[in-house]
């Protein structure tokens, strides 16, 4: 599977990071694009830098001439990960100004899986409806939200709560989290 992972400037670098951690240059071709100010929260929250795992391949923002610009060769799926508002809400009014933005329009127009992971509250009501025009256009929204019930005991298990998701939408198998179970009778 061809896989691109965007990161834009929202707080939440480490789901990027994470996602990134589990996913396998060897079994997936693996594309990364950052949006701008991604580059500085990156800087500020992952002190080590973003760790991009042998064999995936990153790409400038303004080049167009990568392999997933063009709906002759989309991605099998795109996640953007955090996914600020701004940029959602350019995604879901179609304004492909930079790679990233026209990536994701292509995985729309060619009915290719599209992953956003917002973080960010409260919502407004331009938010909402942002996120109803995804849905409606196809795409797959995974709010930054995570969850206890397995009883994470620090920052990364909590984050691998909303990672696991994203592979599960993904369709990569995983061992990050506990699945829910049936309560014993």
């Amino acid at each position: 599977m061809k896989i691109l992972v965007a990161i834009t400037g929202a707080s939440g670098s480490l789901y990027a990071q994470r996602l990134l951690d589990n996913l396998d240059p060897r079994q997936h071709e693996i594309h990364v694009v950052m949006s701008n100010y991604a580059h500085q929260v990156v800087a500020t929250e992952l002190p080590e830098g973003l760790r991009l795992p042998e064999g995936v391949k990153a790409y400038g923002l303004k080049s167009m001439n990568v392999p997933f610009a063009s709906g002759s060769n989309p991605p099998d799926a795109m996640v953007v990960i955090p996914c600020t508002m701004g940029t959602l809400g350019r995604i879901a009014h179609g304004y492909s100004e930079d790679v990233l933005m026209r990536a994701a329009d292509v995985a729309l127009k060619e009915r290719r899986k599209l992953i956003l992971v917002p973080r960010e509250t409260p919502l407004s009501l331009i938010h909402v409806k942002n996120f109803e025009l995804l849905l409606l256009a196809g795409a797959t929204l995974i709010p930054a939200n995570p969850s206890f019930y397995t009883g994470p005991k620090s920052v990364v298990e909590v984050v691998d709560t909303v990672v696991a998701r994203v592979l599960d939408h993904l369709g990569i198998p995983h061992s990050l989290v506990a699945r829910w179970t049936e309560e014993a009778e």
